[in-house]
């Protein structure tokens, strides 16, 4: 038996025709639509696609979007600036800053610039403050993402034993928060873990979240466990053709696993959907 497809690019699809529906009903109501800001600092290809693909998510639902793409030697000053404007901007519900920035500047202080009640990403402290004491405000898009796929398909989550992998602020230690308020009992590992086999191979949810390829086999998995798929790694093969796959040995894991996510379709599409998610969350609290 091969392990089922935890499909997160469908149910991305349907998030988004659920939020084109709520933006048509409040957009009459509220007097205008809702509005995001991404903020890309410089030319990094793949920075590029990931905001070219959240503008055409934006578009589709209805979010007007306010993004701006600043050159190479743009100053910390000169984005604070722009970051203190979009805050001010009652069209604006919902700002982002894209990450990597180029040498020099300090995303973390962009980050704090941002109005908590428009930090569509769920990065600020005061944002995950509220997630840690339980308190409603934004959540970070990714591990969110996760979250609802869970919820899509039905998993339980209420005393089972689940491990992520990877500690980072963006998805590991947030998800580590959101999988604990679900009941869940939850154990954070990450590269330096020992004997991480030992550790992933009690989950009956295993998130991997680290960021390289392959570091999840399949004696590493228990059998029937859900594996959770966060990781983006770009490999080349010997015809010099890229493509993405996650931490999770795929092909390997899917023959011990119940449910899996695949790299692409399975978190990726999930987090962009949260992202429009909470733009419209931060323009409904304004009404």
């Amino acid at each position: 038996m091969e392990a089922k497809i935890l499909d997160g690019k469908a149910l991305a699809q349907k998030i988004q025709a659920e939020l084109k529906q709520q933006v048509e009903e409040l957009t009459p109501k509220i007097g205008r639509s809702p509005g995001l800001a991404v903020l890309m600092v410089g030319d990094n290809p793949a920075s590029a696609a990931y905001v070219r693909n959240k503008e055409r998510a934006c578009e589709k639902v209805g979010i007007a979007s306010f993004g701006k793409h600043f050159p190479t030697e743009t100053t910390q000053e000169e984005l604070k600036q722009v970051i203190d404007e979009l805050n001010k901007d009652d069209r604006v519900d919902g700002i982002l800053v894209q990450l990597p920035l180029p040498d020099g500047l300090d995303s973390v202080s962009l980050l704090h610039q941002i109005d908590p009640d428009k930090d569509a990403d769920g990065l600020h402290p005061v944002n995950l403050g509220r997630l840690v004491r339980g308190e409603p405000g934004l959540r970070s898009c990714t591990p969110a993402g996760v979250m609802r796929l869970l919820e899509e398909y039905q998993i339980p989550l209420r005393g089972q034993k689940a491990v992520v992998v990877g500690r980072s602020i963006l998805v590991g230690k947030p998800l580590a928060l959101m999988l604990l308020a679900a009941d869940a009992t939850v154990t954070i590992a990450h590269s330096r873990s020992q004997s991480l086999g030992e550790i992933t191979r009690d989950a009956d949810i295993l998130v991997a979240a680290a960021g390289r390829k392959d570091l999840i086999t399949a004696d590493m998995v228990k059998p029937e466990a859900i594996v959770i798929d966060v990781g983006i790694n770009k490999v080349t093969d010997e015809a010099g053709k890229s493509r993405l796959v996650g931490d999770v040995n795929f092909d390997a894991v899917k023959t011990v696993a119940s449910y899996i996510t695949p790299v692409p379709g399975g978190i990726g599409p999930m987090t962009v959907a949260l992202l429009l998610a909470n733009t419209l969350w931060s323009y409904t609290q304004k009404k």
